[in-house]
């Protein structure tokens, strides 16, 4: 037992940091509720309470890696890697892509992306993985220090980029390596799929324990998908709610409280969050809050996020009455929830992690499309021609055409990058979003 870490991660996590995180957390929660006092008149509402208990939440997910090493083996994992089995061994997981997230939402990924550029890797690949690299091989800490892994998990269910991105990782800190490998769907998954991803879950058990020093426990295991199933299908209602005229929360707020449902699925006091999270839009929902004051239009988002032009975005949208009420993205982490069998965890795991929208076909992203164009009673979609991620930008100017010709839904793309700003030009953005409003109007 390392006593010197035991005792750091006593005070600087469990005594000092948790203390320091609920008084920042207390602080946020008046600055919010100041604001929900102001007279009205604003273009959007005030931030979420709940959004300053999922600011303590992730921050102390962030400050116990802090103090991790040499206390809880650690595994970096991809995010759509089924971390269930981990999670039951007891390793404390890190998502690089949500580090890589908030590198971008702070603007710190360009320097991070030039790091990675100097060492010879190029500016084309995806700035997730130019700003992870970049920080392993630079030592510099943009946002928080990230312990180093013990485990590396990855899963090509989201893309080929990770596969490759993951070997340098392995290579860099010399540890083992998980991959699992997804067929890609073009259709619903067959019987010889499942059992081929199934045995990959299970080949990956007696590594996974060897790394952890302990044995898998199955009702534990049990218990970890219960709870990741839990939260998933509260995080889908909280989503669902945007249906409601005017819609209470937008696609921005799904951006923001998104991350326990990423890196803390499994965990209990997630579940707790979205709880609270569900009750203060249905209180909105009550009193006729709409998120985006005077909705008049009502918006479909595809693909990530800008992460730095969040806050530009939902301000002009707002200007012009425009509600980005769901995105394909955020809706992702919940609609597999039905999937999820606690009392068959690797078989639904194998299932599961067949089925996200990346890992299947262009159609299946259409139709999921529509049917949110439909349920959500939308004006028109705006779809993110992501530089960095080419899998979900793939065939965007067929779905751009088929929504507008084929479902009579007007639909544009938005040239950017969901981290990189270099990629990203504000007044061409600016002049090209007012333009599909017009149309939108025109059309109404």
């Amino acid at each position: 037992m390392n006593l010197p870490a035991q005792l750091s991660y006593a005070v600087g996590y469990g005594l000092v940091g948790k203390a320091a995180l609920w008084r920042q957390r207390r602080k946020d929660e008046r600055a919010i509720l100041a604001r929900m006092r102001q007279p009205s008149g604003q273009l959007l509402a005030p931030p979420l309470l709940s959004s300053a208990r999922m600011k303590e939440l992730m921050s102390r997910h962030y400050l116990q890696a802090r103090y991790a090493t040499g206390v809880r083996k650690v595994a970096w994992v991809t995010s759509g890697a089924p971390v269930e089995i981990l999670q039951a061994l007891g390793f404390l997981l890190i998502y690089p892509e949500n580090h890589a997230a908030l590198c971008g939402a702070r603007r710190k990924a360009v320097d991070m992306c030039v790091e990675a550029e100097h060492a010879g890797y190029s500016r084309d690949l995806c700035s997730y993985a130019r700003t992870d690299i970049g920080t392993v091989i630079s030592g510099k800490a943009p946002i928080t220090r990230i312990p180093k892994p013990d485990l590396l998990l990855c899963c090509t269910n989201i893309c080929q980029t990770v596969l490759y991105w993951y070997r340098v990782l392995a290579h860099h800190f010399k540890v083992p390596l998980i991959v699992i490998d997804t067929p890609f769907l073009f259709e619903e998954a067959q019987a010889h799929q499942i059992d081929f991803v199934k045995q990959q879950l299970e080949e990956a058990i007696p590594v996974a324990e060897q790394v952890a020093g302990r044995t898998l426990s199955f009702p534990t295991l049990k218990d970890v998908v219960h709870a990741g199933k839990r939260a998933s299908e509260l995080w889908l209602e909280v989503l669902n709610r945007a249906q409601h005229r005017p819609a209470p929360i937008t696609a921005f707020d799904g951006f923001t409280n998104m991350g326990p449902i990423v890196d803390l699925r499994g965990e209990p006091e997630t579940i707790r969050f979205y709880e609270t999270l569900l009750a203060e839009v249905d209180r909105r929902i009550e009193t006729g809050v709409g998120a985006v004051a005077n909705e008049r239009m009502r918006v479909l988002w595809d693909n990530l996020p800008i992460w730095y032009r969040m806050g530009w975005l939902s301000g002009l949208l707002a200007q012009r009455g425009v509600s980005i009420v769901a995105s394909d993205y955020t809706y992702a982490w919940g609609e597999l929830a039905p999937m999820m069998d606690p009392d068959r965890p690797i078989e639904s795991a194998a299932r599961v992690y067949l089925h996200p929208i990346l890992n299947r076909s262009t159609g299946n992203k259409l139709h999921s499309m529509r049917r949110m164009a439909k349920d959500f009673q939308c004006d028109g979609v705006i779809l993110h021609s992501d530089r960095s991620c080419k899998p979900y930008s793939l065939g965007q100017i067929a779905q751009r055409d088929w929504l507008a010709n084929e479902v009579g839904v007007p639909a544009f793309l938005l040239e950017a990058d969901h981290s990189d700003s270099r990629a990203f030009s504000e007044e061409q953005a600016g002049n090209r979003l007012e333009a599909f409003i017009e149309l939108m109007e025109a059309r109404g």
